[in-house]
């Protein structure tokens, strides 16, 4: 028999073993940790800027233009895009599940060249940026002023300067953008009067300028061909592009046939400022700018979010005085309380496991066996996850919970069929017990590991996003059958050899009694099942009513993709009648902000005012607040949660009449859309104006809420 190699070589089931186990162990250390695994659809973002356009403007000259020649690329699922006010234009192309995100953005880089001889000189000129996005958002880092001495602009440019790059080139982070990250510039307000009293446009400054602000290449003096050597070479450099706002001032619009000039001073005022104050950032009501830290496909969200932290800190002493930092809405901490919590589970789940096989069989020598049995199994199986790509996360940390029942009963039937041998044949060695027990469950391990695989193997074909999200689940438990039946069939029967004994009479004591009435109670359900099995039509109706019963259950409990969790933050929208203009939507934003900081639980409130993060532009009317929560240990009551925090915003908000309130939950899986809930698109295919859609919108969104199924559309 197969198992006799092992029986009579237990070094050898002992090496295979102990390589399987480090192996895991191995993988262990380098497998990404998360809390759901990596089932977002790839994204590839389009952005371009239509300086001075509307909304339909840019629908128009630039969505229609890209749209037409992006459409169809390879992998596409869908795509979304939208037109801000401002002249912005973002398309989100999304691609099938397990594209090469790198290779989907060349595709759309592609089609994009093919579109931009069509787009106006403006847009193309400001340059059309296609990126694969990180969809992701890890956590915020908030910059912010201790005191006045720092003003919002400072914020942002220092930022910019020195903090940006160093958060990108953390290891596992995809990108690190900033909202309302407005640039220094040199500011020229125009004054109309004297620009009409010169018969001077707009665009005659701006080619001044143009012609003026600009580096030279002027070259060099005695380099070859010379005739005479002059014994030096000098790289000739002049006054290259201009620096401060006087310089800017000075320069010459237009030369009069009289010998005046009339220079940028004299039709307007230059000033050095931000180059635009659209979207404003706070936090707690201080002037502030937030980083957005989003993670990179397969990263390690743990370690990268401890990367980024470290690498904060470690800029911080060369702060200027009066800034500080805040890491806001961390979603690496719930991940790492549910994979704590997780594995506080499985290790409880093994122990138990441990305590049941020992009053079972009564024997701390049997008992060994499946204690170094079952984590080979579990542990092994982290090597395998890893090769595919797989990642630490509560799905598959949840398989090996469920496995760990499974693959502790190849080892107890290993055990018990060794020591019903040993019990009926007292003269057998251990060795020789198990030789003749292996020879007749062999058949019945291979049966069993069968049956179990043909469960949970079809699994792992499940289409779409539910079939991505139980993959791991489905290769996690199967992989650790598979390792505990090789161990059954290698390394049980070698122990088994080794540490049991012949038995010498019955079990006496506290486990003597256990033993009695687990029998007990075995010959009293093989009285019962005896009982059954000449009742078939009754058993039949039994069986009938389970799944009729089963069914009816399936059809009453509400169905989900993924329950909504506490994740110690949460997202709320501000939004003011269209064309409100900032001023406004500030004002309404501080109100926000201070009924946010009078909830139980609320440890921040980061604000960005002039920006939507639903629509992901900027708009004048908008704005969204990130909430971060004070840490599970401090909130342990229902008024301290996040569902809690949300219900209160919503009925609070509703009694702002200048604005409307949305609150929202962040998403269960990270990526998949702006919050928890769904997303409905309307799409007009008609050629309706924008103002019937949006009146079919509203009238759509009105309807919604009158369903007591929904809430908050």
């Amino acid at each position: 028999m197969f198992a006799d190699i092992f029986i009579q070589r237990p070094r050898l089931a002992g090496v295979i073993s102990i390589v399987m186990f480090l192996a895991g162990l191995i993988a262990l250390t380098r497998m990404p940790g998360e809390q759901f695994p990596d089932i977002v659809p790839p994204q590839v973002s389009v952005v371009a800027v239509y300086p001075g356009a509307g909304a339909e403007g840019v629908e128009q000259t630039v969505a229609q233009v890209i749209e037409d020649k992006v459409v169809g690329v390879d992998d596409m699922i869908y795509m979304s895009s939208t037109s801000g006010a401002d002249g912005t234009y973002i398309l989100n192309i999304s691609f099938e599940v397990g594209t090469d995100p790198d290779i989907a953005t060349v595709n759309v880089q592609n089609r994009v060249a093919l579109a931009e001889p069509l787009l106006p000189s403006e847009v193309t000129q400001t340059g059309v940026q296609v990126s694969k996005k990180s969809a992701s958002l890890l956590l915020g880092v908030a910059l912010y002023a201790k005191n006045d001495s720092v003003s919002g602009a400072d914020l942002t440019n220092y930022a910019r300067i020195n903090l940006l790059d160093t958060v990108k080139r953390v290891e596992g982070i995809g990108d690190a953008s900033m909202f309302g990250s407005n640039q220094f510039a040199m500011n020229i307000d125009v004054d109309v009067d004297r620009l009409d009293a010169l018969a001077i446009t707009p665009g005659d400054i701006i080619a001044a300028i143009r012609r003026q602000n600009e580096q030279a290449a002027i070259g060099r003096v005695g380099g070859q061909p010379v005739t005479e050597d002059p014994g030096l070479q000098l790289n000739i450099t002049t006054k290259g592009r201009l620096e401060t706002a006087d310089e800017f001032a000075r320069i010459i619009v237009r030369a009069n046939e009289d010998g005046s000039v009339v220079r940028v001073s004299d039709v307007a005022t230059v000033t050095l400022g931000e180059q635009s104050s659209d979207v404003t950032t706070t936090f707690n009501g201080a002037p502030s700018t937030l980083i957005g830290v989003y993670l990179a496909p397969g990263g390690n969200a743990i370690a990268a979010a401890d990367g980024v932290k470290a690498a904060i800190e470690r800029a911080s002493p060369s702060f200027p005085e009066g800034m500080t930092f805040e890491v806001v809405s961390d979603s690496s901490e719930f991940v790492k309380d549910s994979i704590s919590e997780v594995e506080h589970t499985l290790i409880e789940a093994f122990v138990l496991v441990v305590i049941v096989v020992f009053i079972f069989l009564g024997s701390l020598r049997a008992t060994i066996v499946p204690l170094i049995a079952v984590p080979v199994a579990l542990v092994g199986t982290f090597a395998v996850m890893l090769a595919m790509g797989f990642s630490l996360n509560t799905v598959s940390l949840l398989a090996l919970v469920l496995a760990i029942g499974i693959v502790v009963d190849d080892a107890i039937v290993v055990v018990e069929a060794v020591e019903a041998k040993l019990a009926e044949n007292p003269e057998l060695t251990a060795a020789e017990a198990a030789s003749s027990a292996m020879q007749e469950i062999t058949g019945a391990i291979l049966a069993i590991t069968m049956v179990l695989l043909s469960v949970f193997v079809p699994v792992a074909f499940i289409p779409g996003i539910s079939g991505q999200l139980f993959q791991q689940f489905a290769v996690a438990v199967s992989v650790a059958m598979v390792i505990s039946a090789i161990n059954a069939l290698t390394l049980s029967p070698a122990l088994c050899a080794i540490i049991l004994k012949p038995h010498h009479g019955p079990k006496t004591g506290i486990l003597g009694r256990l033993s009695a009435g687990i029998d007990a109670v075995r010959d009293r359900y093989t009285t019962v099942a005896g009982a059954l099995a000449r009742r078939a039509v009754l058993c039949l109706a039994l069986l009938a009513g389970a799944i009729a019963l089963t069914g009816g259950l399936f059809q009453t409990v509400p169905s989900g993709f993924l329950p909504a969790e506490d994740q110690g933050s949460f997202i709320v929208e501000t939004r003011l009648p269209e064309a409100a203009s900032v001023n406004r939507t500030v004002t309404a934003q501080r109100d926000v902000e201070e009924l946010l900081l009078s909830l139980p639980g609320v440890d921040s409130v980061t604000s960005v005012t002039g920006f939507s993060i639903l629509d992901g532009i900027a708009k004048s009317n908008a704005a969204f607040a990130l909430v971060t929560m004070a840490g599970f240990e401090e909130r342990t009551t229902e008024e301290s949660s996040v569902f809690h925090a949300i219900e209160q915003t919503m009925i609070r908000g509703a009694a702002l009449r200048e604005a409307q309130v949305i609150a929202f939950n962040l998403p269960p899986i990270a990526g998949l859309g702006s919050g928890s809930g769904f997303e409905f698109q309307l799409l007009d295919t008609q050629g309706r104006t924008a103002e019937e859609l949006a009146t079919v919108a509203r009238g759509l969104s009105i309807a919604a809420n009158q369903d007591d199924r929904l809430a908050g559309v």
